[in-house]
């Protein structure tokens, strides 16, 4: 039997997060952790496949080695472009409203 780490899969949606801890074994890879515990299987308008991925914050690629006690985070699309924003905060804020 292999040995085993452990790591958390995270993904919130715009009024709840999803955690969940898992065991896999060590060598094992982000998509393969992925499609060994089913995923987002069950979560309402979650398209894993056209999800980014990362780990801590940095998007990783599904091919990257899992370490112990790493979180995989799938990030859902942005609803506003931060750029698009700031500028209207600016702009508020330069009119004095």
């Amino acid at each position: 039997m292999a040995e085993q780490i452990h790591v958390q899969l995270c993904y919130a949606t715009a009024t709840r997060e999803y955690l969940r801890e898992l065991s896999v074994d060590i060598g094992t890879t982000i998509g393969q952790a992925l499609a060994q515990c089913g995923g987002l299987a069950g979560i309402p308008g979650s398209e894993l496949a056209l999800m980014p991925l990362g780990l801590h914050g940095k998007k990783k690629l599904p091919d990257t080695v899992l370490r112990e006690h790493d979180r995989i985070e799938i990030y859902r699309p942005l609803v506003a472009d931060p750029k698009d924003s700031r500028r209207r905060r600016a702009e508020k804020k330069q009119s004095g409203s």
